[in-house]
């Protein structure tokens, strides 16, 4: 199969789970004989550009007409049989679309956020769920807000890209991939259109390391933002440190806007350290030594990369229960979750995923054994040939009931 992947890659300053899913995909098709390529922006770019250049990006987030000129020249030179579309923002924009709809090429697109009805793609604001824009036509609340980056301005072009392109991705996607089943119930309701969005969880890479014994540390991977729960998790983590302790140090790794806050926080303690960006091999080694992996967003992921890479590794999760953890971590089997955005119930998991060694590794065990079930490349690669098929025989059929 020939496949054009589309994405602009998020800033390589900030772990992205996002691009590591592409890459990841990518790869996986090359190795089982497709003929993958690659449309791509990089975000890194817009430092490198005039001050003029850089002025202009906010015009392109609802359309840029160069992409849409390269990209119909691009599939006419490939002939694709499906093109797959990741991340648009901010210097691709739904122009895309058009290109494909104009080349006569089914698309595929995975969504990896909620900017299809919120335009921060978060579901979060000022601490807490936000679903404003859910089902808006302008998405007006969100300007007004500011949700984005804490700017009306910066809102602003994500707002009209959102009312202006809604009909436009609608119309020209064979198939959403939605990564868990809570997002697509939430697009569903919103008013997309249901028989076009499936379900396809990430995979995720064997890591060649399961866990042996119990594991030394509590381990945070990922940004550090507010969405991602790391105040809450600082929270909790004190009032346990107050109770005497779980015996294991807290590790945090990653970089984000928090970064400050977390140093200054773990400075002088020997219960947490803060370890930094770890590069692919230090995340494994680190997940593989932990004793649990915690994820306490209180933002509603739609998967929950980190998670589905503790079960791989045989090792449990803490996760807040909302969003896609609900369907990775099978409670008190493979994990335990805690009640969103609340700092004692995520405090008294981690002590209880931290006391009874013996239920640990069973944890630990059950939730490998779910990995290789549900979130290994062989089931992912599986679903995502199945949704290309399913595209191009879509895009057929329709193209042959309009003649």
């Amino acid at each position: 199969m020939r496949v054009l992947v589309v994405h602009n890659r998020y800033s390589s300053a900030q772990p992205s789970g996002e691009n590591r899913v592409v890459d990841e995909e990518v790869g996986l098709l090359r190795a089982a004989g497709h003929r993958v390529e690659l449309f791509e922006r990089r975000s890194d770019d817009i430092a490198g550009r005039s001050l003029l250049g850089k002025a202009a990006v906010p015009l392109l987030v609802p359309w840029n007409p160069a992409v849409r000129t390269e990209l119909a020249a691009r599939l006419r030179a490939d002939r694709p049989d499906v093109v797959h579309v990741h991340n648009v923002f901010p210097l691709l924009s739904p122009a895309v679309i058009t290109a494909c709809a104009d080349a006569g090429v089914p698309v595929v697109a995975t969504l990896h956020n909620y900017t299809q009805v919120c335009p921060p793609g978060t579901l979060h604001r000022d601490g807490r769920p936000c679903t404003e824009c859910v089902g808006s036509a302008t998405s007006l609340p969100a300007v007004r807000h500011g949700c984005y980056r804490n700017s009306r301005l910066a809102t602003v072009p994500l707002a009209v890209s959102l009312a202006v392109n809604r009909r436009r991705w609608w119309s020209g996607v064979e198939r959403f991939l939605c990564i868990s089943s809570a997002q697509r119930d939430l697009l569903v309701s919103s008013g997309m259109p249901a028989e076009r969005l499936a379900v396809k969880h990430n995979f995720v890479p064997d890591p060649g390391t399961v866990r042996t014994g119990t594991g030394e540390h509590v381990l945070f991977l990922g940004r550090l933002a507010e969405p991602k729960g790391v105040r809450l998790l600082m929270a909790a983590w004190d009032a346990l440190a107050a109770d005497g302790g779980v015996g294991v140090p807290l590790v945090l790794a990653g970089a984000g806007p928090m970064e400050p806050e977390v140093t200054a926080w773990a400075a002088g303690r020997d219960d947490v350290r803060y370890a930094g960006l770890y590069d692919p091999a230090q995340c494994r080694e680190a997940v593989a030594r932990s004793v649990a992996v915690v994820a306490p967003s209180v933002a509603r992921e739609t998967f929950g990369l980190v998670v589905a890479e503790a079960m791989a590794a045989g090792v449990p999760a803490v996760a807040a229960g909302h969003g896609g953890f609900v369907e990775l971590v099978d409670e008190g089997v493979t994990g335990l979750l805690h009640r969103p955005g609340e700092a004692a119930s995520l405090a008294a998991c981690l002590r209880r995923v931290t006391d009874g060694p013996d239920r640990n590794r069973e944890m630990g065990r059950a939730a490998r054994r779910r990995y290789e079930r549900l979130f290994s490349p062989s089931v992912g690669l599986e679903r995502l040939v199945e949704e290309y098929r399913t595209a191009i025989a879509g895009r057929t059929e329709s193209m042959g009931g309009s003649k």
